[in-house]
């Protein structure tokens, strides 16, 4: 499954609409089997990250808040969001990869 975390800095980012950052990563049975990829865009757009979601053939955003014009996009697109993620996103990435990752959760360790 690829899936696409939208980050600041070691975070998931508090808003998907305002960030530039985001890691691509590939997760088969709870294992990471490609290098992360960043993605660093030249200025925050929602829209622009529900287009790199589509073309890099994404299953899965991990983000904070989501505003519902993106978040009905991505799931007409078939995406699956956990959405209301705070804190570290290397820790929702180990939770995901254990199958125990849900909306609303809030990870030990935030800056």
């Amino acid at each position: 499954m690829k899936v696409m975390i939208a980050v600041s800095g070691v975070d998931v980012a508090p808003r998907f609409d305002l960030t530039v950052e985001a890691i691509i990563v590939q997760v088969e049975n709870g294992e990471l089997t490609h290098e992360p990829r960043e993605l660093v865009l030249s200025e925050p757009s929602g829209d622009e990250l529900c287009g790199l979601a589509v073309s890099e053939s994404v299953e899965l955003v991990i983000c904070g808040g989501i505003d519902e014009v993106h978040y009905d996009y991505l799931a007409w697109k078939k995406i699956r969001i956990i959405d209301g993620v705070i804190g570290p996103y290397v820790r929702a990435l180990d939770l995901l990869r254990e199958d125990n990752l849900s909306a609303n959760t809030i990870l030990p360790g935030g800056e």
